[in-house]
């Protein structure tokens, strides 16, 4: 058998259609397991004996049966396809991990009222209710409604067009924006702020108004009703009040990830493509003074969402750094022991 350098062995191999590399997990995967593992703890620690945590265990286990599922699909018809399934299978299940944060949180009593005396401390008053007081036409209404309806667009963009670029780009950006939102699900684990579009609506606008923001304590425990999106009617309000009313819980209000992710999302897109960060720009915009018009959220949660976005980003990107240098070492000795 003729003598085959380590350097030849790591080209054939990380031009193969199953790279050694690929017969790991995933880092994607192994986020989703992580957070799957730590959020299963605190069901134990946290919810045991009440009625959820039987159906958020079971949740969990499908979540874990997926994952293998995924990996062993490629395991045996290893391709291009099968590897953008074990990335697309995580990426989904942020619409399961976004209400399941709802079932944590409304056990514990509810903090609006500090959020929104925040507002009128910061301000003297609640813009959440002035911003869309003064600007009520349709032109503006639609621009912002179409500024926060762009968010799950955005997502989509940061995440897929790396794929036209390289393989190990599409990893990263995937497994930046993932990790980005484990960060602020934790948060809104154990964080109960509902936002002004459930909390006025539950108080009362005129006591919104008045200052007057009384403790609900577990309101929201067994009430999920908000008020109906400023504005008058048209497409991209109905685009959002529909989205609302399919997945929208009282919870995660701060920070915002509306706006801490799309800032991650700009960073990515800054890093991957100059171009379609400038043409992404002005939705970013739209989209960060939306969820203020739109009463999704209070103007601390956007000053939240944007000092959290550059911590997250910069801790998501080490982590996946790091992941790839030990992936990289148990390739380089695998393929030691082959040659």
């Amino acid at each position: 058998m003729p003598h085959t350098s380590l350097p030849q062995l790591l080209q054939a191999l990380l031009l193969s259609k199953s790279p050694l590399r690929y017969r790991f997990l995933s880092p994607v995967e192994w986020a989703t397991l992580a957070y799957t593992l730590l959020t299963t703890l605190l069901v134990l620690v946290l919810l045991n004996g009440s009625g959820d945590a039987q159906r958020l265990l079971t949740a969990r286990a499908f979540v874990v049966v997926g994952v293998a599922f995924f990996y062993a699909f490629y395991r045996w018809r290893p391709s291009r396809f099968t590897f953008f399934l074990r990335y697309l299978y995580p990426m989904v299940l942020l619409s399961f991990w976004y209400p399941d944060t709802y079932d944590f949180s409304r056990h514990f009593p509810n903090l609006d009222h500090f959020f929104a005396k925040a507002d009128e401390w910061l301000v003297g008053c609640q813009p959440s209710i002035t911003f869309s007081r003064a600007l009520p036409q349709k032109c503006w209404s639609e621009l912002f409604h179409m500024g926060y309806f762009a968010y799950y667009p955005l997502i989509l963009l940061t995440v897929l067009s790396p794929i036209m670029l390289c393989r190990q780009r599409f990893e990263r950006t995937a497994f930046v924006v993932l990790m980005s939102f484990f960060f602020y699900y934790l948060i809104y684990l154990l964080l109960p702020v509902a936002g002004p579009q459930y909390y006025f609506h539950a108080i009362g606008m005129e006591q919104a108004e008045a200052g007057h923001f009384p403790a609900l304590g577990h309101y929201f425990q067994t009430h999920t009703d908000m008020a109906v999106s400023p504005g008058p009617e048209g497409f991209f309000r109905s685009l959002v009040e529909a989205t609302q009313a399919d997945g929208e819980r009282p919870t995660a209000a701060f920070p915002s990830s509306h706006v801490g992710i799309s800032t991650v999302l700009l960073l990515l897109l800054w890093r991957n493509s100059r171009r379609l960060f400038v043409w992404s720009l002005p939705f970013y915009i739209a989209l960060c003074c939306a969820t203020v018009y739109i009463q999704a959220h209070y103007l601390v949660d956007v000053l939240g969402g944007l000092l959290t976005a550059p911590l997250f980003f910069v801790a998501s990107d080490a982590i996946y750094k790091r992941w790839r240098r030990m992936t990289w070492n148990r390739l380089t000795e695998k393929l030691k022991h082959h040659a």
